[in-house]
């Protein structure tokens, strides 16, 4: 079956497009999550403070402070969290 030209050239631009990926970096003065060493101690751009406990593909968190208490205790939260780390 012969695909048109409007058909050909969206096709390569998909291509291209899923080879060619930026590149993510966190904000100016944040580090990801899966950056920081397991007892790290960091926080949010939102205020929440915490530890980190491990991080694979998840990073999993004790959240010591938080602006809603339902929030406190142990969390698993995405490795790409973006946190300044408190040294």
């Amino acid at each position: 079956m012969k695909q048109s030209k409007q058909a050909r050239a969206i096709k390569k631009l998909v291509t291209k497009a899923l080879k060619d990926k930026p590149k993510w970096k966190p904000a100016k003065g944040y580090k990801y999550l899966k950056d920081l060493k397991a007892g790290s101690l960091f926080v949010t751009e939102s205020g929440t403070r915490g530890v980190l406990i491990e991080c694979d593909t998840n990073a999993r968190v004790l959240i010591t402070k938080c602006n809603n208490n339902d929030e406190l205790g142990r969390k698993i939260i995405a490795a790409k969290t973006e946190v300044k780390e408190i040294i």
